[in-house]
């Protein structure tokens, strides 16, 4: 009875959608709780700043975004280490080098198109994902029949801004018109 009556819980105020499916939030403290990470005020906040933002973001950007003294940026550090442990979150990187962390919540893999000049990231289209995730899960599965363990892949495309412009992407993608003869 004394904790249905509590205020400090960190989920207060999350609510499943009209169907009852849990949030993205709910799901992620749910891999916490399974693997045996203590759901916590800075943890909750990190989360929150990964799920709002679409694109891969570096640790000083999470830490920006954050409110201020809700935690450090040693404590940003460990639990992003914490999350990808557990393979809550994926990094990625810019071509520079800078690691770049998004929230892996979902069945299918994303990955990216970074440009170099800009540092615009975009998403790759759902299809080519979807070839190149069959292809990674058969090199994975490869490896861990030779006896590989704890398997993972960084995978990012770079390129120049000017050809992330969707209608020269569109362009240069259309087939060529077939010759009649």
């Amino acid at each position: 009875m004394i904790s249905s009556t509590q205020t400090n819980n960190p989920l207060q105020g999350s609510s499943a959608d009209a169907n009852d499916t849990p949030s993205r939030l709910e799901v992620a403290c749910a891999r916490l709780r399974e693997s045996g990470l203590r759901i916590t005020q800075p943890r909750i906040a990190i989360i929150k700043t990964l799920i709002a933002n679409k694109h891969p973001i570096s640790i000083e950007q999470i830490h920006a975004e954050l409110k201020i003294r809700s935690c450090d940026l040693v404590t940003v550090y460990r639990c992003l280490g914490a999350f990808e442990d557990i393979g809550l979150v994926r990094r990625s990187f810019y071509h520079n080098g800078t690691s770049l962390y998004h929230i892996a919540d979902r069945k299918e893999a994303v990955y990216h198109i970074v440009a170099k000049d800009t540092q615009e990231i975009r998403d790759l289209d759902a299809g080519t994902s979807a070839i190149l995730a069959e292809a990674i899960l058969k090199v994975e599965a490869q490896l861990r029949a030779e006896g590989y363990e704890n398997v993972t892949h960084v995978l990012e495309f770079f390129t120049k801004a000017q050809a992330l412009d969707p209608s020269r992407v569109a362009e240069e993608v259309a087939p060529a018109p077939s010759e009649t003869v």
